[in-house]
């Protein structure tokens, strides 16, 4: 699969921890792609294709009947060998719609963020796992995709929800805005790092023209970090996103 490498990052170590995180962000449209064909085995092979530890899921369906009503998280982790976790939007069309995240770590804890309502309502999925004898938090978003005040004070209440973590924090997904706007100013300001330097355009996932999709990390100083789009243009409307941390 062609990847399209983007960016590398820096700083001091304050986190020690010898080895590679691999997470990835995708939204995954219910698993419908760009054929109209609802493919959760396809969406599988794309993750698959990667070995992440951690995937950040975006567009999920559990037990909606659009979808053959089944719980999607539960189908995708039984697929990859991964626990997973979803979290509710909002109930849809006879079942439930949110996001997800699966891990190949034990989850240990998982929280549910609420976020002011948008076009929809809105949450953020953290869940809490050991990894190598150290605690990492891992977060799935997805933020309103119709007015940048909305996103910005989604983005803000998150800030708020993971205030007082005082381990790593990965927060990964469908960030609905682009590099210079706003709300990526907010996270950088808030002592996130975005590991990417150039264009990583991930939407409409067959010819892709904005950079929507982000992996960001705070807590983990002096790390080397990057990331890269998989050019996959047709499991889902949105390209994914790998991000690949390096300890020292």
């Amino acid at each position: 699969m062609k990847k399209t490498i983007f960016t590398y990052l820096l700083l001091t170590v304050s986190w020690a921890f010898a080895g590679e995180l691999r997470v990835l962000a995708y939204n995954i449209h219910h698993g419908e792609g760009m054929d109209g064909t609802i493919d959760l085995p396809r969406i599988a092979d794309v993750i698959r294709s990667e070995k992440p530890d951690f995937v950040a899921l975006q567009e999920v369906d559990n037990g909606v009947n659009r979808s053959s009503n089944v719980d999607q998280a539960k189908v995708l982790g039984e697929l990859l060998g991964m626990h997973h976790q979803f979290a509710k939007f909002m109930d849809y069309d006879g079942g439930e719609y949110g996001l997800a995240i699966l891990s190949m770590y034990p989850i240990l804890r998982s929280h549910i963020h609420r976020l002011p309502d948008g076009a929809e309502p809105r949450v953020v999925l953290e869940i809490e796992a050991e990894v190598n004898g150290k605690l990492v938090s891992f977060a799935s978003i997805h933020l309103d995709w119709t007015k940048s005040s909305l996103r910005i004070a989604q983005f803000k209440a998150l800030d708020k929800a993971l205030a007082n973590r005082n381990h790593p924090v990965i927060v990964a997904g469908d960030y609905n805005a682009e590099p210079g706007s706003p709300t990526m100013a907010l996270a950088r300001q808030s002592g996130f790092i975005i590991p990417k330097l150039y264009a990583n355009l991930t939407w409409p996932a067959d010819k892709p023209t904005v950079e929507i999709d982000y992996i960001v990390i705070r807590g983990m100083s002096s790390v080397k970090a990057s990331s890269f789009v998989l050019d996959e243009r047709i499991a889902s409307d949105h390209q994914p996103v790998v991000g690949v941390i390096q300890w020292p």
